[in-house]
Order: structure tokens, then sequence, then C-alpha cells
């Protein structure tokens, strides 16, 4: 399969050179797609520099910091049109380990979405408060009931599409932006009636830079998931055209 891997960057030169090197190694042959916001630090050049060095390397530069969920879309709808059949999205932080892409492929011949879990058997957080892992197991979780939605970590950004599902959204007409981008994905994902597949990982924080998850982007995803329990609770709203079922292979 074509697999593209999507790595939306602001501010990430310490980390982009190492991390589109440890892609460009995996046993995959994937295309990475980096989406640089006009980094003030440079990230862009140094995304440059790999492109003039790998031609699996694909950069989109944007006029400014234009949001996470914007940066993803401009991704898709690249790899879409490069015929990728899977597209995979990941942090540029090494919170999202490149070694956990090939499992998520692999379940991905029998899934729509599959996602690099914190919340399934063998997976967790290392480095963390014990507040925070407390709020984040709670927002998940509230959102998991809020919404219905039936994956573990609903909040994860480690994620891999077949590319039906990405043509079977809109993806303009997505209202979220930044980390919220995540939930009403998750959510238009099941209104489809995609199946999701989760693989454990170890979600570890960042080690170089700074984080980009602020208390604004915690209220944003928090109207989110207020925003989309109106919408699904609107009974006589009609549901999203069913989406294929995926073949699972035989062995």
């Amino acid at each position: 399969m074509t697999i593209s891997i999507i790595v939306p960057t602001y501010n990430e030169s310490e980390n982009i050179v190492d991390l589109t090197e440890m892609l460009l190694a995996l046993p995959l042959d994937a295309q990475i797609i980096i989406v640089d916001d006009n980094s003030p630090d440079g990230t862009g050049q140094l995304a440059d520099d790999l492109r003039a060095k790998h031609k699996r390397v694909h950069v989109i530069h944007r006029s400014g910091k234009l949001g996470l969920g914007t940066a993803y879309v401009a991704g898709f709808k690249k790899a879409l049109r490069d015929g990728s059949e899977l597209i995979v999205t990941m942090d540029a932080d090494f919170s999202h380990h490149p070694k956990y892409i090939p499992a998520m492929v692999d379940l991905a011949s029998d899934y729509h979405v599959t996602i690099g879990s914190r919340y399934v058997p063998g997976g967790g957080v290392e480095n963390w408060e014990w507040y925070r892992k407390f709020l984040s197991w709670g927002a998940n979780e509230f959102a998991r009931a809020a919404l219905g939605l039936k994956a573990h970590d609903c909040t994860a950004g480690f994620r891999c599409y077949r590319k039906e599902v990405l043509q079977s959204i809109d993806l303009d007409a997505i209202f979220s932006n930044g980390y919220s981008f995540l939930l009403e994905m998750a959510y238009k994902c099941q209104r489809l009636g995609c199946t999701f597949g989760e693989t454990p990982i170890i979600f570890a924080n960042r080690a170089r830079g700074q984080s980009k998850i602020s208390q604004t982007e915690i209220f944003k995803a928090m109207y989110t998931v207020l925003r989309l329990t109106a919408s699904r609770l609107r009974f006589w709203r009609p549901k999203a055209q069913p989406i294929a079922p995926v073949k699972t292979q035989e062995i």
C-alpha cells in the first residue's frame, strides 16, 4: 500500500531532522508530508533541506500559525492527490514514536481507522505528573461518554486512516481546529460507521521544544464536545452515508 505520514510543525527545529530521518528508515517506503506554519525558528528551512535531500519528503508552507486541524486537512488533500491508500498523522515532538507506525499500518488491513493508543492494555504515558495523567484520562472519558465514541483513546493524534475514510468526509466543513479537530474527526468517522483498531503505545513527554497545548485549547476541546453532543442528541438529523466495511484479509 502507498502511505503518507503527515507531520504538522510549528517551531520544531530541534526535532524535525531526527524525526524525519527515523520515519524514512521505517520499512514502509512512505512519503513524509511536513506542513509548516511559517515557524520563526527555521523549521521550514530545515524541512526544505530535507526535501532537497530525500525524494520522499514533501513540504507544505503556510503563511502563519493557522492551527493543527487545517494543517492536517492540507496534508490529507496532498496525500489523497498523490494516491495514498493509508494516511498517518502524528506529532513532531517524539511523543509519538515512529517505531509504532508499522503496527498501526498492519492493523489498517482490518480497520478503517487505527490509533496509537494510551488507553488499551500495554499503553500508557511516561514522565507525566499524576494530575496531568488524571486530566488527560478524564477528558478522554468525558468525550467518549458524551459522544458515544467506541475508541478508547479518542483524543489521540497518532492515527492511520484508510483513504476511503477521508474521501467520505467533507474536510472543509469541519468546524474545529487545534486539538479539538481530533475529537471531531473521531466523531465523524464513527458516524460513518468506521471501525477502529487500537495498538498500545507509550506516549512520551516531549524532551525538546515547548508544548503547544494551552488552556485555550482545553476550553476549545470542551466546547467541541458540547457542540457535537448537542448535534448527536438531535435524533431527527440524518446520519452520514455509511462507509463500506473493510474486507478482512484471509490467512
